[in-house]
């Protein structure tokens, strides 16, 4: 490489030579930045994340992701997280989702004067046999998944827990207002509730197929460094981030149409977004915490709706 007449510029093996006429200098180059040599952490390391049936993140090098320390989505209440696994906590949710349960399961029928209420006895039939479905699936895929589920582990979002506390009264608002509409009439032509039960097929079925591909799919969002947490990225992870929502997502819109209610529709708009906002708290938390989810989500684009969002 010339600099001018008799000058000459030579880089080799890291040492930088200038020489012009008789005069001549030389420069070791340094990198700016070295790779720590000491046992890899959360702060220093390069990983290769190389999941078994993996695709997305197979053979890639994964660097851990920094977030900013400044105000952001779901910085600040994601680091509000429960210190020690509370059993309590979980006992207080069953119960709560219980009481919630009975309601949903009643008052549809009292707000429509109807204890025959013909759409409303048909949607829970279904209902009963899509979850019993899903049960075994789900049993025979991940049978060690039901016991995560029984109880709330340490790290846990606390913003999580009052997620979970206000999204099953939204879905069971959904039917309380069908009930109250069925009371004059279902504003929905018949037909409706074919759609409706092709719809709560798909989410069901959606939802089955994420939890027999996740082993780490707990009812609550956290990071289970205890038990080896690694990004997902088989089955309909391969597709979207977040398969097991949109399965919420479509058990929300197929309620009015299998009860027949327009109205219904507020409600489960509600519960859509609700939703939506846990995906993306729960985005935030495991782009920040766990290891090679952030190059995860720009593999896999899509939150809940496949090549749209």
């Amino acid at each position: 490489m010339s600099d001018g007449p008799g000058a000459s510029l030579i880089v080799t093996e890291g040492v930088l030579t200038w020489s012009a006429g008789a005069s001549r200098r030389t420069h070791v180059l340094r990198p700016r930045h070295t790779l720590d040599t000491a046992p890899a952490t959360a702060e220093s390391a390069l990983r290769v994340s190389r999941p078994e049936n993996g695709t997305c993140l197979a053979g890639r090098a994964v660097l851990p992701r920094v977030e900013s320390t400044g105000p952001g989505l779901g910085q600040g209440a994601a680091r509000r997280t429960v210190d020690r696994p509370a059993q309590w906590l979980y006992r207080l949710l069953v119960l709560w989702n219980g009481i919630v349960f009975l309601a949903w399961v009643a008052v549809p029928f009292l707000l429509a004067r109807d204890p025959m209420w013909g759409r409303g006895w048909a949607h829970l039939a279904l209902l009963a046999a899509l979850l019993t479905a899903h049960r075994a699936v789900v049993a025979r895929r991940n049978p060690a998944l039901f016991e995560r589920r029984r109880r709330i582990g340490a790290g846990t979002a606390t913003w999580d827990l009052w997620w979970n506390a206000a999204f099953w009264p939204l879905m069971a608002a959904i039917a309380a207002v069908a009930g109250a509409e069925a009371r004059c009439g279902s504003a929905l032509p018949g037909l409706t509730s074919a759609a409706g039960a092709v719809l709560l097929s798909g989410g069901i079925g959606l939802s089955a197929a994420a939890m027999a591909s996740n082993p780490f799919f707990e009812g609550t969002v956290r990071i289970q460094t205890e038990a080896g947490h690694r990004t997902i990225d088989t089955g309909p992870y391969r597709v979207i981030r977040h398969p097991g929502y949109a399965g919420l997502v479509l058990w929300a819109l197929a309620t009015p149409l299998l009860l027949g209610s327009a109205r219904a529709f507020l409600p489960a708009l509600a519960a859509i977004a609700w939703v939506v906002l846990r995906t993306a708290l729960e985005d935030a938390t495991l782009r920040r915490g766990l290891q090679g989810y952030f190059e995860y989500s720009r593999c896999v684009r899509f939150r809940l709706v496949p090549w749209v969002w």
